[in-house]
């Protein structure tokens, strides 16, 4: 069993990255062979609308012909037992990098057929996390990237579920920064209380997509 988590935030010691490795941690103690890939620390572009990933008789039909640090991402993902992404919420929507990744990852596997048929030979689940400083009612103003996301990974791969995580905090100090918007102790107070909870959900995630069958999921 080959879990693999992909952070497309920025940061690799905070919310995205915590829930990740939670994840994993999750993932681990069901037997399972960990990976975590941090984006920002690779080059590459999104989908540049080449279509040889759709050319008929391609040496690249299915699989992407750019080759770049995502290439063997794409490698490892084709491999993985399961899947699980991560990305903060940047201005109602996921990192550019992420979105780069989910253009290469989902478009080469899928047909320009009438049903969209996937090319996808070995199925997985797909978990996406999503963290986001909005509180639960404004996290519902994203709903529909969610279930997009949800809609094209279940079609590609098979599988796909979301998690959110809200009201995340955003600094260690708020002093050091022009936030006057938010409730500094607030914040402070939900990160000690609610966040240990979101990171038990994630390790128990990855438990779940660890021990369970697809099927079964």
């Amino acid at each position: 069993m080959k879990v693999v988590a992909i952070n497309g935030s920025p940061r690799k010691k905070w919310n995205t990255a915590d829930l990740l490795n939670k994840v994993l941690e999750g993932a681990a103690s069901e037997g399972a062979d960990t990976k975590l890939i941090h984006l920002y620390d690779l080059k590459y572009r999104g989908c540049i609308s080449c279509f040889a990933c759709k050319k008929k008789d391609g040496k690249s039909y299915g699989q992407c012909v750019m080759d770049d640090d995502l290439t063997a991402v794409l490698a490892k993902i084709k491999k993985a037992d399961v899947v699980v992404l991560g990305s903060p919420i940047y201005l109602a929507n996921i990192t550019g990098q992420m979105k780069s990744l989910l253009e290469r990852m989902i478009f080469q596997s899928m047909l320009y057929d009438k049903d969209h048929s996937s090319l996808v030979e070995k199925k997985k689940p797909v978990a996406f996390i999503y963290t986001m400083n909005v509180n639960d009612e404004r996290a519902q103003d994203y709903d529909y990237i969610y279930k997009m996301n949800e809609r094209y990974l279940k079609h590609v791969f098979g599988y796909a579920e979301s998690f959110l995580s809200t009201d995340t905090y955003q600094f260690s100090d708020y002093k050091k920064y022009d936030t006057s918007l938010f409730d500094s102790e607030a914040k402070a107070k939900r990160h000690k209380e609610v966040f240990p909870q979101d990171c038990e959900r994630a390790f128990a995630l990855g438990a779940k997509l660890a021990r369970t069958k697809l099927e079964d999921l």
